[in-house]
């Protein structure tokens, strides 16, 4: 069985220069690639994200039961960088009523009428719940750092779109992620990380394949033209927002399975370490229980 936190020295540490050609991709380099060899590392991945998915339900029962804490998962990445699948794969073991999953895309009206957060925090989950953003205020660095041209829509106060002005978006999301952690919501932060060739494979796939001929958007091949100015744009934000209390963690995604377990296995490890417990009922509550029994062994 691969090791428990077998995704956490891919967490970027506060102060840290991402440069993204340093991670590969493919995990190549990873330990246990080289010993166990693709096949058997991949056997028992799948094992270990089987395992974490039972016990992410477990977790997540405890969380919704203690009502203290949330738990936020940001899922940024390339487009076919596999956000979908990790929800799917990752999620599939969680009771429904205990997660929530929101996806943002292009800025509504309304939501362009408030600061560029707005969207984002009213899709927050409550205590006790796990929330998905797929996508999140992180397009604001990023897709609109490619195309500046998208800031008119937003009707900002005058001033110079410059270095100064990213750094200030980085300062707001540094402080409400801290906001979030203080008041109870952990916050993790997943870049799905994967290479431009493989985008190209998963793209033809989706155009070879009429069950997923869908999936395909010409959008998708056009922003594949701004592959360097995209990897600049993450590399920049991640540099400026990995702290201690909201790191970043970049994932590995052009195997699907390396993903999925690497998700899966730091998400049940978080909560773990939350070390939560079942309210335990007061006196006048085991009162109450003790005679609800004798009534149901009695009718």
């Amino acid at each position: 069985m691969l090791p428990r936190h077998v995704g956490h020295h891919l967490r970027v540490k506060p102060g840290t220069k991402v440069r993204l050609k340093d991670h590969d991709p493919g995990w190549a380099d990873a330990k246990e690639l080289r010993t166990l060899g693709k096949e058997k590392a991949k056997r028992r991945a799948l094992e270990l994200l089987e395992r974490n998915r039972r016990e992410l339900g477990d977790e997540q029962g405890l969380l919704y039961a203690a009502g203290r804490y949330a738990v936020l998962v940001v899922l940024q990445g390339m487009d076919g960088s596999g956000k979908d699948g990790t929800i799917r794969h990752v999620m599939s073991g969680v009771n429904p009523q205990g997660c929530q999953v929101a996806s943002f895309k292009r800025p509504s009206t309304e939501e362009l009428e408030h600061d560029f957060l707005w969207r984002c925090e009213k899709a927050l989950p409550g205590r006790g719940r796990i929330g998905i953003f797929n996508r999140s205020y992180y397009e604001e660095l990023i897709v609109v750092r490619v195309h500046p041209e998208l800031l008119d829509a937003q009707k900002l106060p005058p001033g110079e779109r410059d270095r100064g002005f990213w750094e200030a978006r980085y300062e707001s999301i540094n402080a409400f992620e801290r906001h979030l952690v203080r008041n109870g919501t952990i916050v993790l932060k997943f870049f799905l990380h994967v290479s431009k060739h493989e985008q190209k494979r998963r793209f033809l796939e989706r155009l070879d394949d009429p069950a997923k001929n869908w999936k395909f958007s010409a959008a998708d091949l056009a922003e594949r033209a701004f592959w360097k100015d995209y990897t600049a744009a993450y590399e920049a934000a991640m540099s400026a927002t990995s702290t201690r209390w909201a790191p970043w963690y970049i994932v590995p995604a052009d195997q699907k399975w390396v993903a999925h377990t690497i998700v899966a296995d730091i998400l049940v490890s978080t909560i773990r370490a939350l070390d939560l417990r079942y309210p335990k009922p007061s006196h006048a509550e085991r009162r109450a229980l003790a005679e609800a029994r004798r009534r149901l062994e009695h009718e």
